[in-house]
């Protein structure tokens, strides 16, 4: 059982807000091609970064041993990496993915190149096998295997094994075993395990060596293969909307086999020059559960300028820079970029001033040009602009060296979004430049970008087993992910485990979880999805210790867990403390207080306008009658309604029972309507007295 309040404070959210008398508030976003197609219940919450003016440096004038060089051509200006990685992450033995896709090639290549390598990549195929199979004696299996190739010094295979240890898969929990067989994969280079320790550190609160760890994993992502310009790489899907499953979200997320993409892609083979672009973007950068596909990506981009797109005319530009999908030719990524920004494309400037600054496809090297580029950029709100002129005020490039300008310039491409801007202010506030020395900042900041690196495509895993059926696998992938800290992976482990708590893809400690062992994992995985900023896991945790769900019932927890959620604004967590407060649940016993945060819920949520109506009607009561019928009966309530609710359930929903209620209820109303009937007629045509005339 978690003990909440032996735990250490609650770890800011990216969503940390300060002030600084030069900024103005700026919404994060997307990028505005790309954000058209994004699922909106799928997106996290965004980066909004507001600093105050105690937060920047006041002597920023001289000169400092962290400052980067003024080097047009040093490594830290990449936005078009010059050459590809050395090696593509993905192709490790250590990473699951080409485990997962049937179409790759083996991680090692074509034989594995020791007999450690054999049994891991053996034994991570056979658990996944096995999750998906309900096979627990194959799981348990499998697990040996990985045990047998981490005994050999796999790092991949002590990283899964570190897992398993941690979550009580086959095995007794250890969170301290499961440390060190990190700390052993992270030694040898496994970046997984290196996520791992990295989330440990921060929930820690031990930020010098989770930022160590955070800004060598956010430099890995920034110069993966897999890293385009603009975010998200991976779209982070919810699984659920609160208690219910998200299907919307979830529709947009098939890929191929969604109906609205099958309908894009016949609009753009008839010659819809929309649909082209739109199938363009769905390629490039690998969005709704798409494939990412270079070649088909430069195939509908083509095709759409030659029906005049001009936004096609950029991406075109930019593909032929990178070399993605073509081989790389800067003569024509100036010619497209050239092209689209005559045509106002006005984030195609900030290409062309790139060109210029490294002297790639243009005459010479222009300095002054570039930055001309970069401005008319960022006038028209390109974040890239605001980066690439931070990045020429940081190294002081054609322009008098400026930390100042630099930050505020890189302040606003953080709250818009922009992956590489965040990794740099991280950098000025774990080195102390132009910004205070702060590496609890330093550290939140560096995980968002982290979490863009290659390792996040299990999500895409995950989300695809799930949507196919395949709940034990994506259970398992979205485990993994929870591990390595991914907030929606944890918050979407946790909702799988209760929402299918009956069916056997739970594996425990010896066979599947019992189902004290389920409730714990999935306690868990609430609370650490809590930590990091999800009211709605942390109402969960709240109810879990209210009601007793699988842990001992504890009011003061519930209280703590509340209290959580209330302060990110939740109505229902706001609701449920007045109601503690009114009933000593946990809390003080308190009217005022409890009417005070019944108020607060409707002014957050007006939908929770009827609940607190009665809830103030209920304190009116409690107040004025005390010790009253009228209390009692409604003290009783919560003892009465669940006995109701299950009469209903199993008396009501049977289907004979419901047929015959409803048939009675059909006679008893046609029995009222006639009698009522009867009566209006008797009062139309009063009975005459004996006697009477006629």
């Amino acid at each position: 059982m978690l003990n909440r309040r032996r735990s250490r404070p609650v770890v800011p959210t990216p969503m940390a807000r300060v002030r600084h008398r030069h900024l103005l508030l700026l919404v994060a976003a997307v990028a505005a091609a790309a954000a058209a197609l994004l699922p909106c219940a799928s997106a996290v919450r965004p980066f909004v970064l507001v600093l105050s003016r105690d937060d920047f440096l006041k002597d920023t004038a001289g000169a400092h041993p962290s400052l980067p060089s003024a080097d047009a051509d040093s490594d830290e200006w990449d936005d078009f990496d010059d050459e590809s990685p050395a090696t593509d992450p993905l192709l490790s033995p250590s990473f699951w993915v080409p485990l997962l896709d049937p179409a790759s090639a083996s991680p090692s290549g074509d034989e594995p190149d020791s007999p450690s390598d054999a049994l891991f990549v053996a034994g991570v195929r056979a658990m996944l096998s096995a999750s998906s199979a309900g096979d627990d004696a194959a799981f348990t299996t499998a697990a040996a295997q990985i045990e047998a190739a981490a005994t050999g010094g796999h790092p991949g295979a002590q990283s899964a094994l570190a897992f398993l240890s941690g979550a009580g898969m086959t095995r007794p929990a250890s969170r301290s075993r499961a440390f060190l067989l990190h700390k052993f994969a992270a030694d040898a280079g496994d970046l997984q395990s290196k996520m791992a320790l990295a989330y440990s550190f921060f929930r820690q609160e031990m930020y010098e060596e989770a930022v160590t760890l955070y800004a060598e994993l956010a430099e890995a992502a920034l110069t993966s293969s897999l890293i385009s310009k603009e975010p998200p790489v991976i779209e982070p899907v919810r699984l659920h909307s609160g208690t219910e499953e998200n299907k919307e979200a979830l529709r947009k997320s098939r890929g191929e086999d969604d109906e609205d993409f099958q309908i894009t892609e016949y609009q753009a083979q008839r010659g819809n020059t929309v649909a082209m672009h739109k199938l363009g973007l769905l390629y490039y950068y690998g969005l709704r559960g798409v494939r990412r596909d270079y070649g088909k990506a430069y195939h509908w981009f083509s095709k759409a300028v030659e029906k005049g797109d001009t936004r096609a005319m950029e991406l075109l530009g930019e593909i032929y820079a990178r070399g993605a999908g073509v081989e790389r030719n800067y003569t024509e990524a100036y010619k497209w970029l050239t092209l689209a920004a005559k045509q106002q494309q006005y984030s195609a400037y900030n290409g062309l001033g790139y060109l210029y600054v490294k002297g790639y496809g243009v005459e010479k090297k222009n300095l002054t040009k570039a930055k001309e580029f970069f401005e008319i950029a960022a006038e028209h709100k390109e974040h890239g602009g605001y980066y690439n002129l931070g990045v020429l005020y940081l190294k002081g490039i054609g322009v008098k060296r400026d930390v100042m300008t630099a930050c505020n310039f890189f302040l606003r491409a953080v709250n818009a979004g922009q992956p590489k801007a965040i990794y740099q202010v991280a950098k000025l506030f774990q080195k102390g430049v132009g910004l205070k020395r702060n590496l609890q900042m330093a550290a939140v900041m560096y995980k968002s970008v982290a979490e863009r690196g290659p390792w996040s495509s299990l999500s895409r895993w995950a989300l695809e087993s799930y949507l196919k059926g395949d709940i034990g696998k994506a259970l398992l992938l979205y485990s993994r992910m929870a591990d390595l800290g991914y907030e929606v992976a944890q918050s979407n482990a946790a909702w799988i485990l209760d929402r299918y708590g009956d069916e056997s893809i739970c594996m425990g400690e010896s066979g599947f979880c019992t189902d004290m062992e389920r409730h714990l994992r999935a306690h868990a995985l609430w609370w650490q999805a809590s930590e990091q900023g999800n009211e709605h896991a942390a109402l969960l945790i709240g109810d879990a210790y209210y009601y007793g769900r699988g842990v001992g019932r504890d009011y003061e927890r519930a209280a703590e867990a509340y209290m959580h959620a209330q302060s990110q604004s939740n109505a229902q967590a706001m609701f449920n403390l007045g109601y503690m407060h009114e009933h000593g649940h946990g809390l003080p016993l308190d009217l005022h207080l409890a009417k005070r945060y019944y108020d607060q819920a409707v002014e957050v949520d007006p939908a929770a306008k009827l609940p607190v109506m009665l809830a103030l009607t209920s304190l009116w009561i409690r107040k004025n009658y005390d010790g009253s019928f009228l209390v009692h009966f409604i003290d009783s309530l919560p003892e009465v309604y669940p006995v109701v609710e299950e009469w209903v359930e199993d008396v009501l929903m049977d289907e004979g029972n419901a047929t015959i209620f409803t048939l009675f209820a059909c006679l008893v109303t046609v029995l009222y309507l006639r009698e009522r009937q009867r009566r209006q007629a008797a009062a139309a045509n009063p009975q005459q007295p004996d006697g009477a005339p006629n």
